[in-house]
């Protein structure tokens, strides 16, 4: 090896490695027995709805939240402080029994879903106009301050194409991308990786100021179907290749 060679190697060996962020899990139930774990816990936007049960158990080798409603809703949800320039890939199992039959996410009165994953956001006040200040302090004023900013919805819908994009029938602060459609996958565990910022920006137009929280659920309060889906290994990465199955 020449002088040249063998500098430029040397000063390469040097040079710092590129930091690896690790992944961050916030959805490990492995350790759980039937019991949700903190801080998971329960909400219910209209406490004059029953509420969707949630349990922890392993199911077909998969340590999991099952989520069971019957003409019900409620969300299974957990703050966050995820620093998305680090790890902006959120990747997780989920799996339904099967699609609903009268859901459609178009509409108020079938606004429902046999699995879903809520993302909550905080945003930056020069991106929210006059009118959507207004409209968020109304909101909270009724709801409390769990009213996010913007949130984003993965769905696993009934009719709708994978891919698509619609707002939610109650509010242009929640857009819902498809992920899973009809009864293909149904009954079996499924993987998912999602850009999350990217997502965001698609759907707003903007990036997010951060990641607030995250939430589950099955839901069949409008249609007044019954659905049971899971969830599980919920984690975010640096990269898509980061998220092989746990």
């Amino acid at each position: 090896m020449n002088s040249t060679r063998r500098v430029l190697c040397t000063c390469l060996a040097l040079l710092p490695l590129p930091a690896i962020s690790a992944p961050v899990w916030v959805g490990d139930f492995s350790a759980a027995d039937g019991a949700i774990p903190p801080p998971w816990r329960i909400e219910r936007p209209n406490p004059q709805v029953p509420a969707t049960r949630y349990r922890t158990r392993p199911w077909d080798g998969v340590h999991a939240v099952e989520a069971h409603a019957v003409g019900s809703m409620a969300m299974l949800a957990r703050p966050v402080a995820i620093d998305l320039a680090a790890t902006p890939i959120l990747c997780w199992r989920w799996r339904i029994d099967a699609p609903l039959k009268t859901a459609d996410m178009t509409r108020k009165s079938g606004d429902d879903y046999a699995a879903r994953v809520y993302l909550s956001f905080a945003v930056a006040p020069d991106h929210l106009g006059m009118a959507t200040r207004m409209g968020l302090g109304l909101a909270r004023g009724i709801h409390g301050d769990q009213v996010p900013d913007a949130a984003l919805t993965y769905i696993w819908d009934n009719r709708h194409a994978v891919g698509t994009w619609q707002p939610n029938a109650y509010t242009e602060r929640a857009r819902m991308l498809v992920l899973r459609s009809g009864s293909t996958f149904a009954g079996r565990w499924v993987d998912e990786r999602r850009n999350v910022s990217a997502d965001f920006q698609a759907a707003f137009g903007h990036p997010p100021l951060r990641l607030t929280g995250i939430a589950i659920a099955a839901d069949t309060d409008n249609t007044g179907e019954e659905a049971r889906s899971g969830f599980a290994d919920f984690r975010f990465v640096a990269s898509a290749g980061d998220c092989p199955p746990a």
